[in-house]
């Protein structure tokens, strides 16, 4: 069963993978201590295809891209918050990982709800509680750069098919 990681606001990159492990670019090594200082079992128990609900100014703190790294190689499907660092943003759009902005999901959410995305459609369900929550959906041009993995991915898509 999927689960929902829940947190509150300005959860920061330094609590989303510390300081003390950025001597590594290996994204299994970062996932081992992915949100270790604000959730010791995280890392442990995470689950492909869990979902992190938080709420606002999800990651703040430093520009590191580690953060998002760390989370998507968990097998995080995606994260919900409020609103999102704008660096953070980006970086996580750099490398595929989803991220949504919605300010009513985290307040009616529990850990075991069923949780759907439809990122073209711009809807998340709550098959649990019967709820529907909207969001603003990606262009298609980021669509297919998170479908692709990332930047890097899509670029080289991109590079063979103008070969």
């Amino acid at each position: 069963m999927k689960k929902n990681w829940i947190y509150g606001d300005n959860v920061d990159t330094d609590v989303i993978i510390p300081a003390r492990y950025l001597n590594t670019q290996n994204s299994n090594e970062l996932a081992l201590h992915c949100m270790e200082d604000i959730d010791k079992s995280f890392a442990t128990s995470v689950k492909q295809g869990d979902l992190i609900i938080a709420g606002y100014n999800f990651g703040c703190g430093s520009s590191r891209e580690h953060a998002p790294l760390a989370i998507k190689s968990c097998g995080v499907k995606a994260v919900i918050a409020k609103t999102f660092a704008r660096i953070f943003y980006r970086n996580a759009i750099n490398i595929g990982l989803v991220i949504i902005e919605n300010d009513e999901i985290q307040n009616d959410v529990d850990s075991n709800d069923e949780i759907l995305i439809d990122l073209s459609n711009g809807k998340i369900y709550n098959k649990t509680k019967n709820k529907e929550y909207s969001f603003n959906p990606y262009p298609d041009e980021i669509q297919r750069l998170i479908k692709a993995g990332g930047l890097v991915e899509y670029t080289k898509q991109k590079r063979n098919k103008d070969v």
